[in-house]
């Protein structure tokens, strides 16, 4: 189920790359690594705070456009995000551009033995570095806010800081 859900996300970014921007178009894909905070409050009360992993593809468009599917997984809640990105661009310099974006999704969070996918959705900044034609790095803050409410225990939101790999093809 959660490779379906993947390569679905995936094909709806891609899709949405319009045919009209082919010629301006670089796909990517990548990895990251990183840290996420969970605001988890109620009768299963615990410390949100874990290392997350990071699978991404997606488009940018005239250089200023990046459309995006993320998948990320954190283990101490057992919580799977699946996320469509939308970041614009900014260039600072010849190698580094500036970002601000929104992310839409869904997170599937266990905590104890109740299992919940619920609407998630937020923002994030960041920068990117350009090692070469190829290869780029990318430092991102994301804020995502959550609904999941069980066994009166709430994940109001998550706050990740996230540093991925990137190829470009």
């Amino acid at each position: 189920m959660r490779i379906l859900s993947i390569i679905s996300t995936l094909t709806l970014v891609t899709v949405a790359a319009s045919p009209v921007y082919a010629a301006s178009t670089e796909w990517f894909v990548g990895a990251g690594v990183g840290y996420q905070e969970d605001s988890i409050k109620g009768r299963f009360d615990q410390n949100g705070e874990d290392g997350t992993y990071q699978l991404r593809g997606g488009a940018i468009l005239n250089d200023h456009h990046r459309l995006m599917g993320t998948y990320s997984y954190i283990d101490k809640s057992s919580q799977d995000l699946l996320l469509a990105s939308y970041d614009y661009l900014y260039p600072v310099s010849k190698r580094v551009d500036i970002y601000a974006g929104l992310s839409a999704g869904f997170a599937d969070s266990k905590i104890q033995t109740t299992s919940s996918t619920d609407f998630a959705w937020g923002g994030q900044i960041g920068a990117i570095y350009e090692i070469n034609n190829n290869w780029s790095t990318d430092l991102t803050y994301r804020y995502i806010d959550q609904n999941y409410e069980e066994n009166d225990t709430s994940i109001d939101y998550s706050q990740q800081i996230i540093l991925s790999v990137d190829y470009k093809f």
